[in-house]
């Protein structure tokens, strides 16, 4: 749990201050206050970050708009070789970063971290790799007419990335509006900003001053005012669905576009022919079970057909069961701590629901699996839950797994289809015709078949229905999100 204190408050002796990044220089908020940052696996303070407002919010965006024009004339390939050297240092200092992941998000550093952070160092290589991609076309009017397009950055860019993934989410929004031509405000997420803040040290060094600033605070306290700032041309957000509306409410006001990736409910469907260790291993993976379930993407609802029903469920149970829960910086770990004590609650409350109306907890369950002061919760798999309880339409957003057998295709999948989101789904089968179909007809933004692993550069990724607006990750979803097309016609 975050508490907000003044910096003439006492800090305990481990605390450290932690500043923002505006217009090239490591400053506290304007109002001198600060907000706690604790360690989920251990309870204890890691340090404080500046707890900024309307103020810090404005001066941000002052800097970046100042910026903005050297930085879109910069040649596009010069660019590129920046965002390259920012991966390069990433990848030589990965360990340090992965263990500040580790520290403040609750994730396992061998299982979850170390992974993370690499993904910070691809990220910015391959935007870095791209850059010069930012191209238009010509069009075919004739000889008396030389009519082509330009791709032009949109300006100021306003970030705000959640805390499950700060640094993947983050250098992906960095990398994405920088190699485009954008500066940046980024709000890093009050519960784990330290990477995020590391990551920007690094690449300050590089950037000129203004290009990259990054700031943090509360969502009403600095959220809101970038989101509303009249000098943020464009707002990419992710995080939950309720926050996004407010978001895109926000900049509907001024028709600003936005990027939003949301929340996510999604199916990860096993077929009679996958009833096999790597299908288990898979789901698993696509639960984000070693994440803590702490994922939008995770498969949270486990279609498994009848016939493989309890066989499957089986195996599943005895994999889960030979997963080790610790401390996050244990290298014996495989998974480590909700990242709050109120998300903590709020997960507790989803399977004590459940349990309360009849569904049965075949593993896991409500008792904490770690006597610390963290924030632990076993694996738990329900079966037996209506398709209209809360278990199974909301996200949990912790290591909960509804399990729903299946027997007709039809049926299954209008049950896949029924939900408000549309982020993420997972076919298990070694019928390639049947995993086709079944992919093209789920109803949502990213699909993996006989596959449970995370998005890779290059992907296109992005949710349909409540889950979200526009994609990111690939050349194409960073153009389409991050640029303007101009059409320039010449008479000859």
């Amino acid at each position: 749990m975050t508490n907000q204190t003044t910096a003439n408050a006492h800090a305990s002796k481990s605390s450290k201050d932690y500043p923002q990044l505006i217009d090239g220089k490591w400053v506290c908020a304007k109002n001198d206050s600060w907000i706690d940052v604790e360690n989920p696996g251990r309870g204890t303070i890691l340090g404080r970050v500046p707890d900024s407002r309307e103020e810090d919010v404005d001066s941000a965006v002052a800097a970046a708009k100042e910026a903005f024009d050297g930085w879109k004339r910069k040649a596009a390939r010069d660019r590129g070789r920046l965002l390259i050297q920012i991966g390069d240092v990433i990848a030589d200092r990965q360990e340090e970063l992965a263990r500040i992941i580790s520290s403040e998000t609750g994730n396992a550093l061998r299982t979850q971290a170390r992974g993370e952070a690499a993904s910070g160092a691809d990220i910015f290589r391959f935007y870095g790799e791209v850059a010069s991609q930012q191209k238009g076309d010509t069009l075919p009017f004739g000889d008396n007419l030389l009519s082509y397009t330009v791709r032009e950055p949109v300006g100021v860019v306003g970030g705000i990335v959640p805390w499950n993934a700060p640094v993947t989410l983050a250098t992906l929004k960095m990398a994405m509006a920088l190699s485009t031509g954008n500066t940046l405000v980024l709000k890093v997420a009050e519960l784990a900003p330290l990477a995020v803040l590391k990551v920007a040290e690094w690449a300050n060094e590089l950037l000129p001053a203004g290009v990259l600033n990054v700031i943090s605070g509360t969502g009403l306290g600095a959220g809101v005012p970038l989101a509303g700032h009249s000098d943020v041309a464009k707002l990419t957000f992710t995080g939950s669905t309720s926050v996004g509306k407010e978001i895109l409410s926000a900049a509907a006001s001024r028709v600003a576009p936005v990027s939003l990736e949301l929340g996510g409910k999604s199916p990860a469907i096993v077929f009679p022919d996958s009833d096999d260790a790597a299908t288990v291993s898979n789901v698993i993976s696509a639960m984000r079970f070693t994440r803590q379930g702490q994922s939008c993407t995770a498969g949270s609802r486990l279609f498994l057909h009848k016939s493989i029903y309890d066989s499957f469920l089986s195996k599943l149970t005895a994999e889960l069961d030979k997963l080790v829960i610790g401390d996050p910086l244990d290298e014996a770990t495989d998974i480590g701590a909700i990242a709050s004590q109120k998300q903590y609650n709020t997960v507790l409350e989803y399977i004590n629901d459940a349990s309360t109306e009849g569904a049965t907890i075949i593993t896991g369950g409500p008792d904490k699996p770690v006597e610390s002061g963290g924030y632990y919760v076993a694996p738990t798999i329900i079966a037996g839950a209506e398709a209209d309880s809360k278990l199974c339409r909301e996200e949990v957003f912790g290591p909960v797994l509804a399990v729903i057998p299946w027997e007709d295709e039809e049926e299954l999948l209008k049950q896949a289809n029924d939900s408000s989101y549309g982020l993420a789904g997972y076919v298990f089968t070694k019928d390639i015709s049947t995993a086709i179909r079944f992919a093209n007809d789920l109803e949502v933004g990213w699909v993996q078949v006989n596959r449970g692993g995370g998005q890779l550069p290059g992907m296109s990724y992005g949710g349909n229905k409540q889950s979200g607006l526009g994609r990111e990750y690939s050349v194409e979803g960073a153009l389409e999100s991050f640029t303007t097309v101009k059409n320039i016609t010449v008479a000859i």
